[in-house]
């Protein structure tokens, strides 16, 4: 049998009922209370969702600008000519080109969180699709990432807009903070986020759409949110 470590059984017995539904605030006042790590702890949101992505009509994904930024130094490149890129560079890109971009991508040069390219740019931007599409990368009209308005994309991306989509299992999950942020930032952060689900509903879903949600930090326990403070859930 294995041993417990002094670690699990105390965070045993402060949490006591593992079966409790909590307030936000009130989770967040424990995740604060359970931290052990000396590092600022990013606060995530998962959402298990009454649907099933295999099927296109039930698949959930977007885009949400949460208030107060996300805490985290997001890289940016953007597939720009001209006055879009220098546009783009202004907004504070960290890399702007075009067939030069591509190439230093195929080099193996990936470590950006958002790829966004002007709607000219889509045919160099293709010929990475092996690339950027398993990543989660491959810019999308749908998601505001392929658009002549780059500056825009580029302060959204930067400023605490983060994407969203759903799991093969039905599960969407994303960090909304740190823990070094305000409860009310974190709760702002939050709505947010279950908001944008909310709205995102598939017209393919059935039943219950939001079936739990919860809050854990990096390194903390994942603890079960009373989904009745939940509008539309």
């Amino acid at each position: 049998m294995a041993k417990i470590s002094k670690k699990q059984k105390s965070l045993t017995e402060k949490l006591g009922d593992n079966m409790k539904l909590y307030p936000v605030a009130e989770a967040l006042t424990a995740l604060r209370d359970l931290k052990t790590t000396k590092f600022d702890e990013t606060i995530e949101v998962a959402m298990n969702l009454g649907v099933d992505p295999r099927h296109a009509d039930q698949m959930v994904r977007g885009m949400v600008s949460l208030p107060a930024g996300t805490g985290k130094t997001v890289r940016v490149a953007v597939f720009a000519k001209g006055d879009k890129a220098e546009a783009a560079l202004a907004a504070g890109a960290d890399k702007v080109g075009a067939e030069d971009l591509m190439e230093d991508m195929q080099a193996g040069n990936l470590d950006y969180d958002r790829v966004i390219a002007t709607p000219d740019m889509m045919g160099v931007v293709g010929r990475l699709g092996k690339l950027l599409g398993p990543k989660g990368l491959m810019p999308n009209p749908k998601l505001g990432t392929v658009t002549p308005n780059v500056e825009q994309a580029v302060k959204d991306a930067k400023g605490g807009q983060i994407e969203f989509r759903v799991e093969k299992q039905g599960i969407i999950h994303a960090g909304i903070g740190k823990m070094s942020f305000s409860d009310e930032d974190l709760q702002k952060n939050f709505s947010a986020f279950v908001d944008a689900i909310v709205k995102a509903k598939p017209s393919g879903a059935k039943g219950k759409y939001v079936k739990k949600i919860s809050l854990s930090s990096s390194m903390g326990p994942g603890l079960k949110i009373d989904t009745t403070e939940v509008a539309g859930a």
